[in-house]
C-alpha cells in the first residue's frame, strides 16, 4: 500500500530517525573508542615533549662538540710554529675561549710528543694543557703524561682517531679539585695533514645542566610523569632519582621475555615501549636519541607516564562526550519542527512559479520575495534571476530582430550558453556588416591608387628629357593629389663623387627660407638621413622650427610631415618630402612609396642617358690627350731612372754611415718606461754580455741612490720623456773594471710629435776628461 504524506511530514519522520539512529551510533563509538583514543593522544603528547626536550639537550651538546672541532682544526697547524711557542698560543687560546662557555667543566688537550717535538721518536708519550673551574675559580695547569707508555684508555682513543663521547664517569681526570661531579667528555681529534693522529680536544662537561632540564619536564595532566637521559653505555646519566645516576638501565623492564632494550637503544631510532614487568609499574615511555656530532653514539632521552594517568584522562573524555550527545539529541529533537515548516513553505511557491514558466509564461509578477538564508533563498535567487533573464533575451532578441546591433546585452554568467549564442548571432551580424562596410573602403583606396598611378606614370612618360620640368609637374600633382600643402623633390648630385649632396630640384608652396641655399648634405637632417638610409621617415610631432606652411591667414606648423626615398632596388636618385596639415594614411604612405620607386626609374633612365652623353664627349676628348700624354710619359720614365740611382747611392752611403757610427760609439735604446729596448754590439762586447739578458732591463738596474738621488733621477726621466736632450758623466763598474762613458739622451718623437723612445749615445771619456767632470 502506497502511503500519500506530505514533504513536512516526510521530513520530520526522517530527521528523527536519522538522529536516533546517530545518537546510537555515537554513544556505541564513544563507548568503544573513547579510552584508546584518549591514550593515543597522550602518548603523542608524550612523544612530542620527549622529542623537544632532545632537541634541547642535542643543541646544546653539539654547540660544545662544534667549540671542539673548531679548536681542532685551528690547531692542526701546529707544524707552522716552533713547539714552545705553539704550546704557549695553544693555552692562550684556551684562557680567551673558556671563560666564554660556563658549561665547560673542563678544557684540556693532549699532545703527541713525537708529531711536536723532533727529539722525541718513541711512539707513546704525551704534553697535556688543561682549564678547569674549581669553586667558580679558573685554574689550568700542564703535564707530561704516558712516558713509559699509553694506557688503555687514552690508547683507545688514539687509535680510534674520530670524533668521541667519553663513557660518563666521576671527574675522573680532575687534580687538586675539591669537588666531584658526574660528566663526560666531547673528544675532537687533531689530525696531521695526511690525517693521523697528532693530538686530541677535550671537553669536559658535567649533568648538571642536564639534570637540571628535566627537572622542569611536566607534562600537564599526567600526575607521575618523569624524565631521565641515558648514555651511549645505557647508563642514567641524569634521572630525578640520583642514586640511579651512571648505573645502567635495565636490559628488559616489559613483560615480553625476548625484548632487549639495549639492542633497541642501539638501533639509534626513536621508540615507545610498556614498562609493565611484574616487579615494575605499568608505565608508557617515549625514547629519542641524541645524535652528538660526528660520533655515531646516540644518547638517549626518555619520559616515562604512569599508565593510570593516561586512562583517567580518557574517562574523564568519554563521561564529558556523553553528556555532549545527550544535549545534542535533545537540541535536535527541538529544532526539527521548525525546520520542516521553514523548509516545505518556501519550496511549495516555487514549485508553482515554475509551472508557470513550463506553461510559457514570463513576467517580473512572478518573482519571489524569500528571505531565508539558506538553500531555499538561493533557489528563489537563482529563480528570480532565471526570469529578469528570461526578460532581457526577449528583449534583446526584438531588438535583434530591428536591426540594432550595437543594443548592450549582459550575460547572467560565463555558463549562460542561451545567451552566448545570442551574442555570437549579434557578433556574427556586426562581423558581416564590417565586412562589408571594410571590402568598400578596401575597394575604394585601391581604385585611388591605381587612378593615381596611371597619372603620374602619364607625366613620367612625357617630360623624361628634362630632370627640372619634371620634377615640378610630379611634386605639384603630389601636394594635389594627397591633399597636402607643400612639397620638395630633392636629388643626389653625385657629379662630384667626393662632393655627393642633396640639391632641392622642385618645390610647391615652399618655405624658400628654410632651402635658401637648395642644398643638403647626405645624412644632414631628416632628408639627408632618409637619403643614407633609405627608408621612408613618417612623422606627426614636428620638431620645433623645422617646416611652418604660409597662407594669407598667416604661419602655421603642420600635423604630419612624410620623407620617402627615391629609391631603385637599393639604389637612391633623390627624396620626396611632403608636408599637411592632415595625417596621412598607410595606403597613402604605400602609394607615394610605389610612384617614388617609378620617379626613380625614370631618373635613373634619365641619368644613364646623360651620362652616356658624357661619356661619349670624354672619349673624343681623351682620344686627343693620349697622344700628348704617351710623349709626357717617356720623359717621366728618364727622369725616374735618374732618381732611382741616385737614392740607390744614397742608401749605399748611408748604411755605411750607421755602421761606422756604432763602431765608433756606445748606442742603447730605452723606452718611455725607462727599459732597455736595444743595445749595439760593440757595448756589449765591452760589457761581455748577451743581448737577451740585456733587453727589458730597467735603466736603474744595480744602482743605489740616495733619497736626493732618487729626485734627480726622476727628474732627469721626466725631462727626457717632456722631450728634453740631456747630458751625463757615468761610471760603470763591470768585472773589476771602471768604464767612464760621456752620454747624451736624446727623444725620439714619433708623426704626432710624442716621444717615442730615447736614444742614449756614449763614447768613452778619458782620466782627463773624468778629472774635469769631478771638479
Amino acid at each position: 500500500m502506497h502511503i500519500q504524506m506530505k514533504l513536512k511530514q516526510k521530513i520530520q519522520i526522517l530527521l528523527i530517525f536519522i538522529s536516533a539512529v546517530i545518537y546510537l551510533v555515537a554513544i556505541g563509538y564513544i563507548s568503544i573508542n573513547a579510552r584508546q583514543s584518549s591514550y593515543e593522544d597522550t602518548k603523542k603528547l608524550v612523544d612530542s615533549k620527549v622529542k623537544s626536550f632532545a632537541s634541547q639537550i642535542e643543541g646544546q651538546m653539539n654547540r660544545n662538540m662544534a667549540v671542539g672541532r673548531t679548536l681542532a682544526l685551528s690547531f692542526s697547524n701546529y707544524n707552522y710554529m716552533p713547539k714552545d711557542r705553539w704550546l704557549t698560543f695553544a693555552n692562550r687560546v684556551y684562557e680567551d675561549v673558556f671563560p666564554e662557555y660556563a658549561d665547560f667543566y673542563n678544557l684540556w688537550d693532549s699532545w703527541e710528543l713525537s708529531v711536536i717535538d723532533s727529539s722525541w721518536s718513541k711512539p707513546y708519550g704525551r704534553i697535556s694543557n688543561e682549564h678547569f673551574r674549581d669553586q667558580g675559580i679558573i685554574k689550568s695547569s700542564q703535564s707530561k703524561r704516558s712516558l713509559e707508555g699509553d694506557n688503555e684508555l687514552y690508547a683507545g682513543i688514539k687509535e680510534a682517531n674520530k670524533e668521541l663521547v667519553f663513557p660518563l664517569y666521576f671527574d675522573l681526570f680532575a687534580e687538586g679539585k675539591s669537588e666531584r661531579k658526574l660528566m663526560t667528555s666531547l673528544l675532537v681529534p687533531i689530525r696531521q695533514e695526511d690525517g693521523s693522529y697528532a693530538g686530541v680536544v677535550g671537553i669536559d662537561i658535567t649533568m648538571d645542566r642536564f639534570q637540571e632540564i628535566l627537572s622542569n619536564v611536566n607534562i600537564r595532566g599526567l600526575e607521575g610523569s618523569e624524565a631521565f637521559l641515558l648514555s651511549h653505555q645505557w647508563k642514567y646519566a641524569a634521572h630525578p632519582d640520583t642514586s640511579n645516576l651512571n648505573e645502567k638501565i635495565t636490559t628488559n623492564p616489559t613483560a615480553r621475555g625476548a625484548f632487549n632494550l639495549h639492542e633497541k637503544l642501539g638501533q639509534g631510532k626513536a621508540f615507545s615501549i610498556i614498562h609493565n614487568k611484574e616487579d615494575l609499574d605499568k608505565k608508557y615511555v617515549s625514547y629519542v636519541p641524541i645524535h652528538i656530532g660526528k660520533t655515531g653514539t646516540p644518547w638517549f632521552l626518555g619520559i616515562s607516564v604512569p599508565f593510570d594517568s593516561i586512562m583517567q584522562e580518557a574517562d574523564r573524555s568519554f563521561i564529558i562526550s556523553l553528556i555532549v550527545g545527550l544535549v545534542g539529541l535533545l537540541i535536535l529533537s527541538g529544532v526539527i519542527y521548525s525546520i520542516t515548516r521553514g523548509i516545505t513553505n518556501p519550496i511549495e511557491k516555487i514549485t508553482e512559479v515554475l509551472k508557470q514558466l513550463a506553461r510559457g509564461r514570463i513576467s517580473n509578477s512572478m518573482k519571489l520575495n524569500i528571505r531565508t538564508g539558506d538553500e531555499i533563498e538561493e533557489m528563489a535567487h537563482a529563480l528570480n534571476t532565471s526570469i529578469d533573464g528570461l526578460n532581457k533575451k526577449n528583449a534583446f532578441a526584438s531588438h535583434l530582430g530591428h536591426g540594432e546591433l550595437d543594443y548592450n546585452y549582459q550575460m547572467l554568467s560565463q555558463d549562460d550558453e542561451l545567451g552566448q549564442s545570442l551574442l555570437e548571432m549579434r557578433d556574427s551580424l556586426k562581423k558581416a556588416r564590417e565586412e562589408e562596410e571594410k571590402r568598400r573602403e578596401e575597394e575604394k583606396k585601391r581604385q585611388w591608387t591605381n587612378e593615381g598611378l596611371t597619372q603620374f606614370a602619364d607625366i613620367l612618360r612625357q617630360n623624361n628629357d628634362d630632370l627640372h620640368q619634371l620634377t615640378d609637374e610630379l611634386i605639384k600633382k603630389m601636394v594635389h593629389y594627397l591633399e597636402a600643402n607643400q612639397g620638395g623633390i630633392f636629388l643626389i648630385n653625385d657629379q662630384d663623387e667626393n662632393n655627393r649632396h642633396l640639391e632641392l630640384y622642385s618645390a610647391f608652396a615652399y618655405d624658400r627660407k628654410k632651402h635658401h641655399e637648395k642644398r643638403i648634405e647626405i645624412g644632414d637632417g631628416l632628408v639627408g638621413t632618409c637619403a643614407i638610409e633609405g627608408q621612408t621617415i613618417y612623422m606627426e610631432k614636428i620638431p620645433q622650427d623645422y617646416i611652418e606652411i604660409t597662407s594669407g591667414l598667416g604661419e602655421a606648423r603642420p600635423d604630419s610631415l612624410i620623407i620617402v626615398p627615391i629609391k631603385l632596388e637599393e639604389t637612391v636618385y633623390g627624396v620626396v618630402e611632403i608636408a599637411s596639415f592632415q595625417t596621412f594614411q598607410q595606403y597613402q604612405i604605400d602609394f607615394l612609396e610605389r610612384v617614388a620607386e617609378s620617379i626613380a626609374s625614370t631618373i635613373s633612365s634619365v641619368k644613364v642617358n646623360m651620362r652616356t652623353q658624357q661619356l661619349l664627349e670624354q672619349s673624343e676628348q681623351q682620344a686627343q690627350e693620349l697622344s700628348a700624354q704617351e710623349e709626357e710619359m717617356r720623359q717621366n720614365m728618364e727622369e725616374l731612372k735618374a732618381t732611382q740611382e741616385e737614392a740607390g747611392r744614397q742608401k749605399t752611403e748611408m748604411e755605411g754611415l750607421v755602421k761606422a757610427f756604432h763602431r765608433a760609439n756606445y748606442v742603447v735604446e730605452y723606452d718611455t718606461n725607462e727599459k732597455i729596448m736595444d743595445i749595439n754590439d760593440r757595448y756589449l762586447n765591452l760589457l761581455g754580455l748577451k743581448r737577451q739578458d740585456v733587453i727589458g732591463t730597467h735603466h736603474s738596474y744595480k744602482m743605489k741612490l740616495s733619497d736626493e738621488q732618487k729626485k734627480a733621477y726622476q727628474q732627469f726621466w721626466d725631462d727626457l720623456r717632456a722631450g728634453k736632450v740631456k747630458q751625463q758623466t757615468h761610471v760603470v763598474e763591470h768585472n773589476g773594471h771602471s768604464y767612464v762613458f760621456a752620454e747624451t739622451y736624446t727623444p725620439i718623437l714619433n708623426g704626432e710629435g710624442q716621444v717615442e723612445k730615447i736614444l742614449k749615445i756614449a763614447i768613452e771619456a778619458n782620466e782627463f776628461d773624468l778629472k774635469q767632470h769631478l771638479c
